[in-house]
């Protein structure tokens, strides 16, 4: 997985002799406590668990420096010592929500069978915390959750015979596979949710307006889409999802089985 925050020690307090962000000195528990100072009140751990709670409740755009001393009953400034600045905050939020990868698979396990379980756990995760998908990314997986599902997802690749690039490669397809999926069910249940309307209703809707709409002489095959009753299905975004993740995974399978004609990296080239 992916994760926010900064790519440098400006702007977040800065590495504490590391050379590393603050914020992921933060993550990796480099730095819990304030170094100076009387002994604080509260601790990184309450912080972020209360910017969870206002963001898993109202959303990202509700969690500021200021709500979360106010929901924690202390003063702003009293967070500053822990968290130099939000976009760190975001960085250890998405920490704690998405949390760690599931175990290993059980031995003997495919590759193919252990990148669909990684990808479904993956999306899961991602469901259980819509709002985390706002946060930008800004950088490769520098966290201790987010660099064990890279270390998951590389590892259900070995065997493969891809080489480490490729490797690299096929984890971001997928994960970005999983991620846009998880962003666009979370865009649709936003639109449902505003409109006061159940998704049949939403769908009903639509479906009116594009037959009134869609000239069958200039939309041919929405037309016989319309017709054939193909908006009509019950079938949901688990459906889809597995669809789409299927033909990921075919094609990397393809990828897989050219390995040995040195195109491994050459998708589109046979």
């Amino acid at each position: 997985m992916t994760h926010s925050g900064e790519g440098d020690g400006e702007g977040d307090g800065g590495g504490g002799g590391t050379g590393l962000p603050a914020s992921i000195e933060a993550a990796w528990g480099l730095r819990e406590r304030p170094a100076k100072g009387p002994k604080p009140g509260i601790g990184l751990t309450r912080i972020v668990d209360a910017a969870v709670a206002v963001a898993a409740a109202e959303g990202l755009g509700a969690v500021s420096m200021g709500r979360v001393a106010k929901e924690l009953g202390v003063s702003t400034m009293s967070l500053y010592r822990y968290v130099a600045a939000k976009d760190e905050l975001y960085v250890l939020m998405q920490e704690a929500a998405v949390g760690e990868p599931p175990a290993p698979p059980a031995p003997g396990t495919g590759w193919r069978e252990a990148l669909s379980q990684w990808a479904w756990a993956q999306r899961e995760a991602y469901h259980r915390n819509l709002w985390a998908l706002r946060i930008p990314i800004s950088g490769p997986p520098a966290t201790p959750n987010s660099v064990a599902w890279w270390e998951r997802g590389l590892g259900a690749l070995e065997g493969t015979g891809l080489d480490d690039g490729t490797k690299i490669s096929v984890i971001l397809l997928v994960s970005g596979f999983v991620r846009n999926e998880a962003t666009l069910m979370s865009d649709l249940d936003s639109a449902i949710k505003a409109s006061g309307s159940s998704a049949q209703q939403v769908m009903a809707g639509y479906e009116r307006t594009l037959r009134r709409l869609a000239d069958p002489a200039r939309y041919p095959a929405v037309a016989e889409l319309l017709a054939a009753g193909g908006l009509d299905g019950e079938d949901g975004p688990d459906t889809e999802f597995t669809f789409g993740l299927d033909c990921v995974l075919d094609g990397v399978e393809a990828l897989v089985r050219r390995r040995g004609r040195g195109t491994a990296r050459e998708c589109s080239r046979e």
